[in-house]
C-alpha cells in the first residue's frame, strides 16, 4: 500500500517544544522559553487601530482571494520605496503567513519526483512542504566553517536534472546568517543557466544588524523568481497571519492564485486591513532593541566559550553543543528549565537553537543557567 505524504512529515519541531515550554508555564514552572520564533513586542499600535477601525465600519465580508487590492497595491510600493524590490499588485498573492505563501509556491511549480534543493541549517517546514506537494528535497549540508553558505561544487552535486526549485533563506533561520553577494551571484547562475526556479524567502530581511542584506531579486531571471515576505517577523504579527508571494511569471501567479481561492478563500479580512497599516508603519525601534540584545547574548556566548557564528540578521544563536543536540535540550529542560530547540530540528545536528526575541532580564537568566548546565556537563565528564 502506497504511503500517503503525511506519514512522511512530522510536526513541527519549533512548535512542539515551544508548546511543551508554554505548557510547563501554564503548570506554574519557571521555564525561561528561548525557543520563540517571533518578536515579544506588542504590534505596533497604528497597525491596531487600523484593524479595530476596520471592525467598526463592518469590514467583515469575503475579499479577493488574492488579497483586497489595497492591500496588493500598498505592499506593491512598500517593496519598492523600501527594499528597491518591484513587483505589481497584480503580481502579489497574499496568504496566511508566509508558510501558506511557501507552500502555495510549492504546490504550484512541482509534479510529482521534482526535486528542490535545500541548504541546510534550514526551516524547518520546508521539507515537509515539498513533501506534501508531491516533491523530493534534496538537503546540502553546508558548513559552520564556511558561515553556513553553500558553495558551488556542493550546489553543483546536488542539481539533477530533475531539480525543479532551490530554496534560499537569506537572513536564516536557525542560524542567523546572511549569504553574501558572491554566493548568491552564484546560486543564481546555476538556476539561471539550467532554467531553475529560485524560492526567495526573505522573511527576516527588515532584521540585519551587520553589513546588508541582498535580495535574490535582480540577480535572477525574472520568470525563474518567486519571493516571499511577510509581516509576521518585521512587524511584530506573528498571530495575524499575513504573508505574500510575488512573481512575474504569469503561469505560477495563476496558480497560486488558484490553490489560495481553493484552500483559504481569502486571509482574515481584518488582518488585511491592518497589514495596509503595517506598510506605513516604522519599525526601527524594534529593531534597534533586537540590536542590544544580541549583543548582549553574543557577549554572552563568548564568556562562556561557546562555539558559534556570530549572527547577522533575524533573532537567533546557533551554537555546537556536541554530538547529541537532543538529548542536551532534553536535559536543558529538565535540570534547568529552560527550553531551547536542537540543531538536528534544522538539519544540522550537534548545534542548538536559542532566540533572542525575549527581554534582557530574560535573556540574562536564561544565558546564566545555560553557563550552569554546560559547567555541569563538563563536571560531569571529569568525574
Amino acid at each position: 500500500m502506497d504511503m500517503h505524504p503525511t506519514d512522511l512529515i512530522a510536526p513541527s519541531k519549533t512548535l512542539e517544544v515551544d508548546a511543551l515550554a508554554k505548557k510547563l508555564i501554564s503548570e506554574g514552572k519557571d521555564v525561561v522559553n528561548l525557543t520563540a520564533g517571533e518578536p515579544d513586542f506588542p504590534t505596533p499600535k497604528p497597525i491596531v487601530e487600523k484593524a479595530i477601525e476596520a471592525l467598526e465600519m463592518g469590514y467583515t465580508k469575503y475579499t479577493d482571494s488574492n488579497g483586497l487590492p489595497a492591500l496588493r497595491e500598498a505592499i506593491s510600493k512598500y517593496l519598492k520605496a523600501k527594499k528597491g524590490i518591484e513587483f505589481s499588485a497584480d503580481e502579489i498573492v497574499v496568504s496566511n503567513g508566509g508558510k501558506q505563501s511557501l507552500f502555495n509556491a510549492f504546490a504550484s511549480i512541482l509534479d510529482s519526483g521534482d526535486e528542490v534543493i535545500l541548504f541546510a541549517p534550514l526551516w524547518v517546514s520546508y521539507p515537509a512542504q515539498i513533501i506534501l506537494s508531491r516533491g523530493q528535497p534534496v538537503i546540502v549540508k553546508t558548513k559552520f566553517e564556511n558561515g553556513f553558505m553553500p558553495t558551488k561544487d556542493e550546489l553543483l552535486i546536488a542539481v539533477t536534472e530533475n531539480t525543479k526549485a532551490i530554496v534560499v533563506n537569506s537572513p536564516n533561520n536557525p542560524s542567523g546568517g546572511i549569504y553574501d553577494y558572491d554566493t548568491l551571484k552564484m546560486i543564481a547562475q546555476i538556476a539561471n543557466e539550467r532554467g531553475i526556479f529560485v524560492i526567495t524567502d526573505e522573511v527576516y530581511d527588515d532584521l540585519v544588524y551587520e553589513g546588508t542584506h541582498k535580495s535574490m531579486y535582480g540577480l535572477v531571471r525574472e520568470e525563474l523568481l518567486i519571493y516571499i515576505n511577510a509581516f509576521s517577523k518585521s512587524h511584530s504579527m506573528t498571530g495575524w497571519r499575513v504573508g505574500y508571494a510575488a512573481t512575474k511569471n504569469k503561469d505560477v501567479k495563476k496558480k497560486m492564485s488558484k490553490i489560495q481561492s481553493h484552500v483559504a478563500s481569502n486571509v482574515n479580512t481584518i488582518a488585511q486591513y491592518a497589514a495596509i497599516a503595517a506598510c506605513e508603519t516604522d519599525n526601527t525601534y524594534m529593531v534597534e532593541e533586537f540590536k542590544k540584545r544580541r549583543q548582549f547574548i553574543i557577549e554572552k556566548a563568548r564568556e562562556y566559550g561557546l562555539d558559534f557564528l556570530e549572527p547577522k540578521g533575524a533573532f537567533y544563536l546557533f551554537f555546537k553543543v556536541g554530538d547529541n543536540d537532543e538529548e542536551f535540550c532534553k536535559r536543558l529542560l529538565a535540570e534547568k528549565l529552560v527550553a531551547a530547540v536542537p540543531g538536528s530540528a534544522f538539519e544540522m545536528p550537534g548545534f542548538v537553537r536559542i532566540s533572542f526575541a525575549n527581554s534582557l532580564n530574560i535573556l540574562e537568566e536564561g544565558m546564566s543557567r545555560i553557563k550552569e548546565f554546560m559547567d555541569s556537563l563538563k563536571n560531569g565528564s571529569k568525574s
